[in-house]
């Protein structure tokens, strides 16, 4: 499923976690919970719940973990992704992901102050490559 892009509006289910691969680049993992408002009559209900797993990396994972926390309501745009594996036992599993590229809080309620990120590798923020090692 390369090259299909979706932006996701919802809420953070748990706090980011942050962690580092063997050669040290920061990946960021967190769930995002995805409710949906139908019309009934003249009020409004929530729809089923929907859970993503989103996945980024280098600077803006770093960046995540910094910034949000649980039940912060953000936007996310990415790629989607399949990811098959096979249990211990032989049982095949695949989970569809959300591979992000750019992740921000959401302001429809609520506030932000931007504040711009320090410089890495001798490269202003925002200037670093942060394609995802696939």
């Amino acid at each position: 499923m390369p090259d299909t892009h979706v932006t996701i509006t919802g809420n953070l289910t748990d706090d980011p976690e942050v962690t580092f691969t063997p050669s040290g680049q920061a990946v960021c993992n967190f769930r995002l919970a995805v409710t949906p408002r139908i019309k009934d009559g003249d009020g409004w209900k929530d729809g089923d719940t929907s859970f993503f797993r989103i996945t980024a990396w280098r600077q803006l994972a770093e960046h995540v973990g910094d910034s949000l926390s649980k039940g912060d309501r953000v936007i996310v745009q990415g790629q989607l992704r399949m990811r098959a594996w096979e249990t211990p036992e032989g049982d095949k599993r695949s989970v569809i992901e959300v591979t992000a590229e750019e992740i921000g809080p959401s302001l429809r309620w609520a506030t932000a102050k931007p504040e711009r990120a320090s410089k890495s590798n001798g490269k202003p923020a925002g200037q670093v490559n942060d394609d995802p090692p696939f």
